[in-house]
């Protein structure tokens, strides 16, 4: 699992530092270069798929992991605490 984990922690995608509820629309928008509204009203958008949009989201939102790297994921399993090494 650990490899999992650090795979996608390797793929550059963080939750954003203007976050407004979970980071995920400010860690979208600064990956992809756009504005940080933009981001957000596209995940707006995704919700209108019901099950696609609002799952598609929990499952980003439980592993994108934080500016200093914690994915919520991998904390409820009980994996790395400090990633400070």
């Amino acid at each position: 699992m650990a490899k999992f984990f650090d795979s996608i922690r390797k793929s550059g995608l963080r939750r954003g530092p203007r976050r407004l509820i979970a980071g995920i629309g400010g860690g979208l928008a600064e990956k992809l270069g756009i504005n940080v509204w933009v981001a957000r009203l596209l995940i707006l958008v995704s919700f209108l798929l019901p099950v696609l949009g609002i799952g598609a989201y929990l499952v980003v939102w439980i592993l994108t992991p934080w500016q200093d790297g914690r994915i919520p994921l991998e904390r409820m399993f009980g994996g790395r605490r400090d990633l400070r090494r």
